[in-house]
């Protein structure tokens, strides 16, 4: 079973990784691909025939064509690593997360981090900021909840991060059935992330029935910053 097990998550984490590529490879073929191509019949070889002002008109429409291919590649990059997390660290990037969701006032929304002092390895901090989303993701479809509190600390050399809400939520046993099943990919995709620095994660409902707690575990290395 734990072969089994290992397999599912394994091609959890092949199928993730192929989608997420495939999605940049359309954004790059359908977006950036067009604008290219436009900017180059700007800068075609009758240029140096035409006269001065069709000449700048035509660099003036090339400059701006190339300008907003950088900001679509900008954009694709900054799906993949948030500019507040990459300049910031965890703590910025997850609370400016929350903040957004407050916002909308659909939902009361917050984060507290205790424990932070030092930021943790870059590719740790991507895999725990998407973990995160994923999860909030899932409590803002399904839960129906009025609130989602998150709040980090560390204990010995544990890094924890708790998200408790108010809304229809599952325990354990419900994540680990869902793994093992051919739905739930998004929660295999955050076991199969998790995995990859050694995390865990449990899933419970309070002592007080009165929320849904999801508590993510990870070693804190060495080599953290």
């Amino acid at each position: 079973m734990e072969a089994e097990q290992q397999k599912i998550l394994l091609n959890a984490s092949i199928k993730f990784q192929e989608e997420e590529r495939q999605r940049l490879a359309a954004d790059l073929h359908d977006d950036a691909g067009p604008l290219l191509a436009t900017a180059r019949l700007y800068l075609n070889e009758n240029l140096v025939n035409q006269d001065k002002a069709t000449q700048l008109q035509s660099i003036a429409q090339t400059r701006q064509i190339i300008d907003d291919t950088i900001q679509l590649v900008r954009n694709i990059s900054h799906s993949l690593m948030p500019p507040t997390l990459k300049n910031f660290g965890l703590e910025s990037a997850i609370n400016d997360l929350f903040q957004k969701i407050s916002g909308s006032g659909c939902i009361n929304a917050s984060s507290r981090f205790h424990d932070y002092n030092g930021r943790l390895k870059e590719e740790k901090e991507l895999i725990i900021f998407r973990v995160v989303q994923e999860l909030i993701n899932n409590i803002l479809k399904h839960s129906n909840s009025s609130f989602i509190h998150l709040t980090q600390n560390v204990h010995e050399d544990k890094f924890y991060l708790r998200i408790h809400h108010d809304g229809r939520g599952i325990v354990q046993s419900d994540f680990d059935n869902l793994t093992k099943s051919n739905v739930g990919l998004g929660l295999k995709n955050i076991t199969s992330r998790l995995r990859l620095v050694q995390g865990k994660i449990n899933f419970e409902k309070d002592i007080s029935q009165a929320y849904y707690k999801v508590t993510l575990e990870l070693p804190r290395d060495k080599t953290d910053d």
